[in-house]
């Protein structure tokens, strides 16, 4: 998965909202007029324009109001149709509701834990299971950013998540990590494995780990 740009105000590049590539962003302001002179630029209404789509974002005082999606990454084009479905739904709500967002990150983390192998009932305990079988400590470490603090959205506690969407933006890139680490990553090697390394030896290769 390559790397992730969130944009942020008057930032000369960045991951575009409508189409996701890294691409470079020009600038423009709402001028202000006076008997039609020019007075001023009125900062606090602007838009950027992605040179790769083409397509104008809106910001109002500094933060997205168009389109909806806000600053959320678009889904890792493997993540499972059931996961994106709750993926996408939190990234239309995003800019006006992080809380609801982050809930349903976290209902996406309970359906990918499915995906990879585990009974999805009880996320603690599919994570603890995933770490059992492997699973990286750092992916282990996002798994959970998602599962509390997706919960504190569900059950407020100590985190107040109503304006916070630079912690929920985090979440969803937290999942396109897991999903490119759990499922890209290895769809990537078995492909070439499979087209590249003969039948016979590949079948040698089973026996000499299966000793």
């Amino acid at each position: 998965m390559s790397h992730y740009v969130q944009p942020a105000f008057e930032l000369s590049a960045y991951n575009c909202v409508f189409c996701g590539a890294f691409s470079a962003h020009n600038w423009s302001y709402v001028a202000r007029f006076s008997n039609g002179a020019y007075q001023s630029v009125v900062k606090n209404y602007s838009l950027s324009n992605c040179s790769h789509c083409n397509n104008s974002t809106i910001w109002v005082d500094k933060k997205i109001v168009f389109p909806i999606t806000g600053s959320a990454p678009l889904p890792n084009e493997d993540m499972p149709e059931d996961v994106k479905y709750d993926y996408l739904e939190a990234r239309n709500i995003l800019s006006i509701s992080p809380r609801g967002a982050s809930a349903l990150l976290r209902l996406s983390i309970q359906k990918l834990c499915r995906h990879l192998g585990e009974k999805g009932d009880h996320l603690n305990n599919d994570i603890a299971q995933l770490v059992k079988k492997g699973l990286p400590v750092k992916l282990q470490q996002a798994l959970d950013s998602v599962r509390v603090i997706g919960n504190f959205a569900v059950h407020p506690g100590q985190l107040d998540l109503r304006d916070d969407i630079d912690t929920a933006n985090k979440l969803f890139v937290f999942i396109n990590v897991i999903v490119d680490n759990q499922i890209s990553q290895p769809k990537i090697i078995d492909q070439f494995y499979n087209s590249k390394v003969p039948e016979n030896l590949r079948d040698e290769i089973t026996k000499r780990d299966n000793k």
